[in-house]
C-alpha cells in the first residue's frame, strides 16, 4: 500500500493542473486534505490522487461541481450524472444550432435594426411561446363560432403546429417561422381569416362546392389568357357548365372570392415547410382568373 503523502504541489505536477485549481477544489471541500503537516501545509494520501484523478476527468467532461461532488460522495453515481448531463448538453447543441440559424437568417435578410431584433425575438421564442401565438390567433379568428359548424375543422388545422423547431433547423424553416408568426399577429390578416371563418360557419355563404378541375384556369394563368376574352370564355366553359345562369355564375364567384385569400395560402404553404411536407403549386392565381372570368361574363364568339 502506498503510504506516501503529497502536498498541494506535487498534486498539481501529478494531475498536470495548475496549484490555484487543486486549492479551490480543496477548499471548496472537493478534495479534502488526508491531514496536515506540523505547519499547516495540506497533505494528500493515495486515495485522495485517485479522487483528483476523478474530479479533473468529470471537470474535463464539463460536469459541474455540484454533480461531480455529488459522484465523489457517492450520493449519486457516474451513470445518473453523465444521463442529466448529456441532457443539458443537448439542449445547449439545440439553442446553439438554432442561434446560427437565426444569425444566417439575419444575414440574408439585413434591413433596420429593428427588423433584426424581429427576425432574433421571433425564432428564439420558446416553444411553449410559439404555440401561445398560434393559440390567440385562433382564438381571435373563430371566437363564438359553433364547434360543429361547417369548415369548424379549420381552427383545429390552424393550431396544429410543430411548436418545436427542428433540433437543425434550416434556413427556410427559420424563414418560415418568423414569417408566419408575423403574419398571424398582423390584425389585417386575421380580420380576413375571421371573415372567412364567419362566413362558412354562418351558412349563408357556404364553401363552394368542389369544382371538376381549375387546371384549365392555371393553363390560362400561365398562358397570358385574359378572363373576360373569348379564349377566356372558352376556358370557363371547361370549368363551369355553359348552361349555368349568369345569377349562379356571379353566386359562384361570390363564395369564391370569399374563400381566396393569398395570405391565407400562404400561411398553408409556411405551415408545409415547418412540418417537412413537399411544397405544393399555388391555387389562388388560378382561383382568381376564374373568379374574374365568372364575373366578365364575355359575350360568346358568333356563330360562323
Amino acid at each position: 500500500m502506498d503510504d506516501r503523502m503529497f502536498t498541494i504541489g506535487q498534486l498539481a505536477h501529478r494531475a498536470g493542473l495548475p496549484v490555484r485549481t487543486i486549492r479551490f477544489w480543496s477548499d471548496e471541500g472537493l478534495l479534502p486534505p488526508t491531514v496536515r503537516s506540523a505547519g499547516g501545509h495540506r497533505l494528500y494520501d493515495a486515495a485522495a490522487v485517485a479522487r483528483l484523478e476523478l474530479l479533473r476527468t468529470l471537470r474535463e467532461l464539463g460536469i459541474g461541481l455540484e454533480p461531480a461532488r455529488a459522484i465523489l460522495d457517492r450520493q449519486a453515481t457516474v451513470t445518473e450524472v453523465a444521463a442529466a448531463h448529456v441532457r443539458a448538453l443537448d439542449a445547449e447543441i439545440r439553442a446553439l444550432r438554432l442561434h446560427r440559424a437565426v444569425l444566417r437568417s439575419i444575414t440574408r435578410r439585413g434591413g433596420t435594426t429593428e427588423e433584426l431584433r424581429l427576425v432574433n425575438d421571433l425564432a428564439r421564442l420558446s416553444a411553449r411561446e410559439r404555440q401561445r401565438i398560434i393559440d390567440d390567433f385562433v382564438a381571435e379568428v373563430f371566437a363564438g363560432l359553433p364547434g360543429d359548424a361547417p369548415g369548424a375543422g379549420l381552427a383545429d388545422a390552424m393550431r396544429a403546429l410543430p411548436a418545436e423547431l427542428p433540433d437543425e433547423p434550416t434556413d427556410a424553416e427559420v424563414d418560415a417561422w418568423v414569417e408566419l408568426a408575423t403574419l398571424v399577429q398582423d390584425p389585417a390578416f386575421r380580420r380576413r381569416v375571421r371573415e372567412m371563418a364567419v362566413a362558412g360557419a354562418s351558412g349563408d355563404q357556404p364553401p363552394p362546392e368542389p369544382l371538376p378541375s381549375v387546371e384549365p384556369a392555371r393553363e390560362a394563368v400561365a398562358a397570358g389568357i385574359a378572363p373576360d376574352s373569348p379564349a377566356g370564355r372558352e376556358v370557363l366553359d371547361r370549368i363551369v357548365d355553359p348552361a349555368c345562369s349568369d345569377a349562379d355564375r356571379r353566386a359562384l364567384a361570390a363564395r369564391l372570392a370569399t374563400f381566396t385569400d393569398q395570405r391565407v395560402e400562404r400561411y398553408w404553404q409556411l405551415v408545409g415547410v415547418l412540418r417537412r411536407q413537399p411544397p405544393f403549386p399555388a391555387a389562388v392565381p388560378a382561383m382568381e382568373w376564374l373568379i374574374a372570368a365568372l364575373r366578365a361574363r364575355p359575350e360568346a364568339p358568333a356563330a360562323g
